[in-house]
């Protein structure tokens, strides 16, 4: 028996036991902040030394020579063009799918001019560099290396790098054909705190860049929490999380493997399931005890959901809503009759999938939209990754002789109530007579 948590919205201390479910601590401690720390200080004071030593130790390779931390173009391609047609055609068929979507974001310079002839707007400017962490070894997700790095390319950035770890020299020949799909310039053989120090200050070969996007371990995390203010960062993203809003109308099977795609993540991701009936959560219990024995990766899941799956018993609808905002989850799915219904009382949700038909799963791979998204709550102030991440704005101010003359008598006025002279009387040159 799988013991899933189940809690009651009526019960008079549900909040209570909803907060201690979905909390999350992602704060790393004390041994992992001093050990980072070295990490970067190293890096950034020795380069591409403290690169190959580090490489060398973590990843137990044998590199001699700063050239070797590069993946070659050719590299690059022959993963590419050595995929079997099934994979490739995957893979171009997902690439394909996440650029028309981002393209849809891609944000223009505008102004507006008034009647004074004063010019005022904004100007949309792509970012120079951006490095792109991705995880290595056999465990490495090729899709990962689509969301973050076609949103860089759409929005126009000039130079992608991208940094994955091969431990024990392996890596999964999907990523770099990934890499090589998405048009990402140059790849690097790092991982770890060591890759993001590398992206921040640079090293004799590894540009600095703006920003650093990509999901990686609490090692990685704690880098780029670190290294943020000197370079940008997407966020620091806790586990993978799925809540599933049901009527009781869709097969059960569907739902526990649903549940079972963020289970096996990792022992930390959370599944949990909203029903009206109690009646439908035995049967999705059900389903879960039998479609269990089926998988490979049974025991992070069984793990996954003692530990931080749930049961929740709602209502009706509009009260599951309320719940859904309440946790504000990173993956929404509202497998009910009419979805379209529902959407406009949810606040909160990093991507919502709608009807019994749109797995989650469509969502990392190949719907189009970025399955880089908010977890642990932050989808109440945070967006999932898009070209607006990759794009700065500047503002556009040109005043005319006569809205100059105008707005210097506003800025007198109200700069001198703030005592600063200076910024009252270079206002005031321009005042007219």
């Amino acid at each position: 028996m799988i013991n899933i948590k189940r809690l009651a919205s009526s019960d008079s201390d549900f909040d209570t036991q909803l907060a201690k479910l979905t909390a999350w601590e992602g704060v790393s401690d004390a041994e992992v902040n001093q050990r980072v720390h070295d990490i970067v200080h190293s890096v950034r004071a020795n380069g591409d030394q403290a690169l190959i030593e580090f490489t060398n130790r973590f990843d137990r390779l044998n590199l001699t020579d700063s050239s070797q931390l590069e993946v070659s173009k050719e590299e690059l391609k022959a993963a590419l063009d050595g995929l079997p047609e099934k994979e490739r055609v995957a893979l171009q068929t997902a690439a394909d799918r996440v650029r028309s979507y981002h393209e849809k974001q891609l944000q223009t310079s505008w102004d507006y001019t008034e009647t004074d002839g004063t010019v005022l707007g904004q100007k949309v400017t792509p970012m120079d560099k951006v490095g792109l962490y991705v995880p290595g070894g056999k465990a490495s997700y090729p899709s990962s290396v689509l969301m973050n790095a076609m949103p860089a390319k759409v929005a126009g950035v000039q130079e992608l790098i991208m940094v994955v770890p091969t431990p024990d020299d392996e890596i999964n020949p999907l990523v770099l054909a990934a890499a090589e799909v998405a048009g990402v310039d140059r790849v690097f053989r790092l991982g770890g705190a060591q890759a993001v120090a590398a992206l921040a200050y640079g090293t004799e070969s590894v540009p600095k860049v703006d920003k650093i996007v990509g999901p990686g371990n609490i090692y990685v995390a704690t880098a780029k929490r670190m290294v943020f203010g000197t370079v940008g960062i997407d966020m620091i993203a806790g586990p993978s999380e799925i809540l599933v809003v049901c009527d009781g109308q869709t097969d059960p099977d569907w739902i526990a493997m649903d549940l079972f795609s963020q289970a096996e993540h990792d022992e930390d991701a959370q599944s949990i399931l909203i029903a009206t009936s109690e009646e439908y959560l035995s049967q999705v219990q059900a389903s879960i005890e039998k479609l269990l024995p089926t998988m490979e990766r049974q025991e992070i899941i069984r793990t996954s959901l003692v530990e931080r799956g749930a049961f929740v018993l709602v209502t009706d609808l509009d009260d599951a809503c309320d719940v859904v905002n309440k946790i504000a989850p990173e993956h929404l799915e509202l497998s009910v009759e009419d979805p379209e219904a529902l959407l406009p009382k949810i606040r909160h949700a990093g991507a919502i999938f709608m009807g019994r038909y749109t797995a989650e799963a469509l969502g990392d791979y190949c719907a189009g939209p970025n399955h880089v998204l908010p977890t642990s709550g932050t989808a109440r102030f945070s967006s999932p990754l898009g070209v607006y991440d990759f794009q700065k704005k500047s503002s556009i101010i040109h005043f005319s002789a006569d809205g100059a003359s105008e707005m210097g008598k506003v800025a007198s006025v109200l700069a001198r109530g703030e005592s600063l002279t200076a910024h009252a009387r270079s206002a005031e040159y321009r005042i007219k007579d």
